[in-house]
């Protein structure tokens, strides 16, 4: 846990980007590192409390002594909780405490700076504009099958690289669909741009990355945040993310 050994942001700015990188941190322990998470949640051990930290990492620890602690803490004895119901639901618990622990955050630092309404708002917007853990975990913020379908099966003209003229369907996986440029209502292109969301770090999707889609769970992931590489991805027939991987594991 931390005591703020990063620098403490007095800035709507500085505050936002406390919060996406506390953010990231999250994501990855409940999507890319979630195996490594299940296990130090350890229902024999005392009250956990899992912490995103400033610099995109995260860690399993008890809460702070002092009283009041410095922070709002995150939702206390996560680990109790582990082994009473089913893994993706538990994670997907721990994901909505996360989500509020976030947001108590950022407006803490508000609060304490003394942020205007103006100020408030601004935040806010900038928050709301990134799909929550919850959904990143659950898959929400990926577009449904049919329009993934759709946009697989009528490629891109920006994404035009060799691999997208050929017709198997190892190439659909490893490019995910990119927002249409002519939608005529603001919906469409909200859900085409939640469709390209990676489901380790929360991010989307740029043209210059390699990305690759889970045939499980159908999300997708930048290549280098599950380990993958172009020439990895090849010689894979089947891919499975890391959580997917872990699950069926454990089963």
């Amino acid at each position: 846990m931390e005591g703020i050994p990063h620098p403490i942001p007095r800035t709507v700015e500085e505050v936002f980007s406390d919060f996406r990188g506390r953010r990231a941190g999250l994501i990855k322990a409940l999507t890319a590192d979630v195996e490594k998470f299940y296990t130090q949640c350890d229902p024999e051990k005392e009250n956990l409390c899992l912490y995103g930290l400033p610099n995109e990492t995260w860690e399993v620890n008890l809460p702070v002594e002092e009283v009041p602690p410095e922070l709002p803490e995150p939702a206390l004895g996560i680990n109790f909780a582990r082994d009473g119901m089913q893994e993706k639901d538990w994670l997907s618990l721990v994901a909505v405490h996360s989500d509020s622990w976030l947001l108590a955050v950022a407006f803490y630092f508000g609060a304490r700076f003394g942020f205007g309404k103006n100020e408030r708002k601004r935040l806010f917007q900038m928050i709301n504009d990134l799909p929550t853990i919850f959904e990143v975990v659950t898959g929400n913020a990926k577009q449904s099958k049919d329009q993934s379908a759709n946009h697989n099966g009528s490629k891109s003209k920006s994404g035009s690289k060799s691999r997208q003229s050929e017709s198997n369907t190892k190439a659909s996986k490893m490019s995910p669909p990119l927002p249409k440029e002519d939608d005529e209502s603001g919906e469409d292109e909200e859900d085409d741009e939640q469709g390209a969301i990676c489901g380790a770090c929360g991010d989307n999707y740029g043209t210059d990355e390699f990305w690759i889609c889970c045939d499980v769970c159908e999300r997708w992931f930048h290549g280098k945040c599950v380990k993958i590489t172009p020439a990895k991805a090849e010689h894979i027939k089947q891919y499975k993310c890391p959580g997917c991987s872990s699950k069926r594991a454990r089963v």
